[in-house]
């Protein structure tokens, strides 16, 4: 092959003079050391690049130095690995790993399943005690923090358990075939499944506002209704009232005095045949009889004076007694503040239980995400026993957000018409009708009337 190029070099025409003999036998020479360099890069498995125009003889390496340069590594290669992306939080896990990983994942998924168990006992436990007192509740969205955490129960079992064969099968590659393409709607799933569950813990915490004003509109209409223990549907609430300010030692909606401004006796047990009684109905405007007394599940029973619950705050009408200067014998705190004391020491326990299986529930995702990624590329290499990479994220958070962005942004383009050619999507589309074998337009007969 030398001896043929070293043949045909020397016809090659050049710009400028006819080269002399000697300056053609140099020629000659330096292409033979050029040919034996190229063959010396192929033998050594190197691939080199270089323009057809460095066979001419003025790019022709020189025969007086004493090794050839090496040559520059191509300019795409260099540009592809400035163009390579980072994995965010890349971890190298060896077979070993990939296994133990897979196995420890097995057993929280299992764990998660209890902890599922444990938000849907929550939710239970919340919405039982929530049901015990809505007579003294409105009807407002009380309900939807148990219920959500009813239903995120539900959820983790179901979903751990399958998270929970999925990390057995892992185990081996072959296995892991089937769960391949389920692997990655699995995570987007579970992950919003733990968004759920880190809202339901917010939901906790902010539920106090929503619940104060249930609490003050169900226990002014239960106290409106107090008197009515012979109205089908109402008979009940002087019972549930006077047993709420026994257990809880509490009195009227925000203190003893909300007593003075309804009237909390029936009608039934009025004496209308005194003057008194009858000069405080007339004196009211909407008819009420207003006092200034309490019922009786607002005394004291800690106090040593026996319950002053009428004229309380009439000096002269009891002996020894001042209403102003006096500690009464009556329950202080409303009752609306002590149930909303008591639901908010349970909501902020419940929080604060679901905070924590967030927190649990998220590292059992971000070990899925590891062990799906690392099988993945075990996969793209081939060999199962080999060491593979794995991460959360294979781009950047920046990179991710935009590609998930641009995503969105083009799903509701697919269904949009082109109106610039009057609304015809398929006036560009070339007609693939055969109408013959000269693919000609049959002409029409016209039909004779």
């Amino acid at each position: 092959m030398l001896t043929a190029v070293c043949s045909t070099f020397p016809h090659t025409r050049v710009s400028g003079p006819e080269p002399s003999p000697p300056s053609r036998f140099a020629d000659c020479s330096r292409l033979c050391t050029w040919c034996a360099f190229l063959s010396h890069k192929l033998l050594l498995g190197q691939q080199y690049y270089s323009p057809l125009r460095a066979l001419s003889p003025s790019s022709l390496p020189n025969t007086t130095t004493s090794s050839p340069t090496p040559t520059q590594p191509p300019r795409n290669k260099a540009h592809k690995k400035s163009k390579r992306k980072m994995a965010v939080l890349k971890v190298k896990f060896t077979k070993n790993k990939r296994d133990k990983l897979a196995q420890v994942l097995w057993v929280l998924n299992w764990v998660s399943v209890v902890t599922g168990i444990i938000l849907f006992g929550l939710g239970l436990f919340l919405k039982v005690e929530i049901n015990k007192r809505r007579e003294l509740m409105s009807d407002r969205e009380i309900h939807s923090v148990p219920n959500m955490l009813i239903a995120v129960g539900l959820i983790a079992c179901g979903i751990n358990f399958l998270g929970g064969k999925i990390c057995y099968d892992c185990v081996d590659t072959t296995k892991f075939l089937r769960w391949k393409l389920l692997m990655l709607p699995y995570i987007i799933c579970t992950f919003f499944f733990t968004f759920c569950i880190l809202v339901g813990a917010l939901m906790c915490y902010t539920m106090r506002n929503e619940l104060e004003e249930s609490l003050f509109l169900g226990l002014r209409d239960a106290m409106r209704y107090y008197k009515d223990t012979d109205m089908p549907g109402r008979c009940f609430l002087k019972r549930t009232v006077d047993m709420l300010q026994i257990q809880f030692q509490c009195c009227g909606n925000g203190g003893f005095r909300d007593w003075f401004q309804i009237q909390w006796i029936s009608n039934r047990y009025l004496d209308m045949s005194r003057r008194e009684v009858v000069d405080r109905l007339r004196s009211n405007v909407e008819g009420k009889y207003l006092m200034d007394g309490v019922p009786f599940s607002c005394c004291n029973i800690y106090s040593p004076r026996p319950c002053i619950q009428y004229q309380i705050t009439n000096n002269s009408a009891h002996f020894n007694y001042d209403y102003q200067t006096e500690e009464l014998n009556l329950w202080r705190q409303g009752c609306r503040q002590a149930l909303l004391e008591y639901y908010t020491q349970i909501m902020q326990s419940i929080g604060l239980t679901v905070l924590i299986i967030w927190l649990f529930e998220l590292s059992v995702l971000t070990g899925v995400r590891y062990l799906q990624t690392a099988m993945e590329n075990v996969l793209r290499q081939g060999d199962p026993d080999s060491e593979s990479d794995g991460w959360l994220l294979e781009n950047s958070f920046v990179e991710t957000a935009r590609t998930n962005f641009n995503i969105i942004k083009n799903l509701g383009k697919c269904n949009q018409i082109d109106t610039t050619n009057n609304g015809d999507p398929n006036i560009d589309v070339p007609s693939t009708a055969h109408y013959g074998p000269d693919n000609v337009l049959p002409k029409q007969i016209p039909v004779v009337s």
